[in-house]
């Protein structure tokens, strides 16, 4: 099989694209992370903004795994669609996925292994454009050596739905989930931090039935966690909750950023 590449497609928009200021930009915003001793995460949630809005949350989780970055070897990456509509779980065909940092090899066979379950698919549509996937993955080609990734794109999917995908990929030690998600939108600096807040507090109490439409913008793939999380007898940590009017934005109109990680 031929190797088909999925294009960095908003490098230059939501990160740089020059590779070298892509990676002083990481390199920056890890380093700002005053990072607390703790067990490495099996799981983490992070934003998926443009770096100058998000950024610095992303790396809050991001720095949690440079500890294990010599046994991470695959990372199941979760995102919402906000480009196509998707019924389900997306899947791309695509063997790599790309950055100005390099080429990211996907684990085809998990996504056959995926493929079998009836709420998953194939829909290059729904991965050719999509942010909430591509915006991660600079990160984690810093924090981590070698890996293959699994990507999935979320539409209209139940947490069971989501949890039955994830568990059939989680491994041990070396496999990381990372779910991505933004939190309210739009909304005044106070209006969201106190929407924000209750969302944190539904993640760290593993209760999807408290996150709804509007508290989360990748909801369908967070839910999902939380009710595997809680099977999994896992506990759930908010490590850091900001927005855009505290990064890079007015206050007036703000999107909410938070960054978890599951032990």
């Amino acid at each position: 099989m031929s190797n088909t590449i999925r294009p960095a497609a908003v490098a230059g928009a939501f990160y740089p694209a020059d590779p070298r200021v892509l990676q002083q930009m990481i390199d920056g915003l890890l380093h700002a992370v005053p990072i607390q001793p703790a067990a490495a995460p099996k799981a983490i949630i992070a934003p998926h903004a443009g770096y100058i809005y998000s950024g610095p949350v992303a790396a809050s989780a991001y720095a949690r795994l440079t500890p294990i970055r010599n046994r991470v070897r695959r990372v199941v990456l979760l995102g919402p669609s906000h480009r196509v509509y998707v019924k389900g779980l997306a899947l791309t065909h695509a063997t790599h996925y790309a950055t100005p940092l390099g080429l990211i090899p996907i684990d085809m066979a998990a996504m056959q292994q995926l493929a079998a379950l009836p709420q998953v698919s194939y829909l290059d549509s729904a991965h050719a454009d999509e942010h909430s996937l591509e915006v991660h993955l600079p990160f984690l080609q810093t924090v981590l050596d070698q890996f293959t990734l699994v990507p999935i794109v979320v539409g209209e999917a139940s947490p069971p739905q989501v949890a039955e995908a994830l568990a059939l990929l989680w491994g041990g030690d070396e496999t990381v989930i990372v779910i991505s998600s933004d939190l309210s939108h739009f909304h005044d600096y106070r209006t969201a931090q106190v929407l924000d807040q209750a969302t944190s507090q539904a993640i760290e109490a593993l209760a999807p039935e408290r996150i709804g439409y509007d508290d989360a913008c990748g909801r369908n793939p967070v839910n999902g966690l939380l009710q595997l999380a809680k099977q999994q007898h896992l506990h759930a940590k908010t490590i850091d909750l900001r927005n855009s009017g505290d990064t890079a934005g007015s206050y007036d109109r703000v999107v909410g950023y938070g960054a978890y990680v599951f032990n």
